[in-house]
């Protein structure tokens, strides 16, 4: 099973959701920023999907996609956009992502969402 990237720069949301991913049987890699994630992925191994928030430090997901899409080895991997955003399927629709989940996310979505890529 490929593992999931989980890119949050709150410690919390990181923390809880990367638990919630694990209970659910998926393994996770977690990031604070875009530009940790795209440290993350030039090392290797390569995730099923990516969740991505947004609104981050160092680099946000706008900059981290924009960087992923340039990459031949990592633009195939689908992303996940998690946001608080008002229309968070704009944002999405924007990035060209595979899905997207609204804060306060649904849990069951969201599982089906990445099971879609990591079984």
């Amino acid at each position: 099973m490929a593992p999931a990237l989980l890119v949050e720069d709150d410690p919390d949301i990181r923390e809880d959701l990367a638990d919630l991913l694990r209970l659910h049987g998926f393994e996770v890699q977690t990031a604070a920023n875009g530009a940790e994630a795209l440290a993350m992925l030039q090392k290797g191994p390569l995730p099923g999907v990516i969740l991505l928030d947004l609104m981050m430090p160092v680099m946000n997901g706008w900059a981290f996609r924009e960087k992923q899409l340039q990459d031949r080895t990592l633009s195939p991997i689908p992303v996940i956009v998690i946001t608080g955003a008002a229309d968070p399927e704009r944002e999405a629709s924007a990035l060209s992502a595979a899905g997207f989940v609204g804060k306060p996310f649904d849990t069951g979505q969201l599982m089906r969402m990445i099971s879609r890529y990591c079984s």
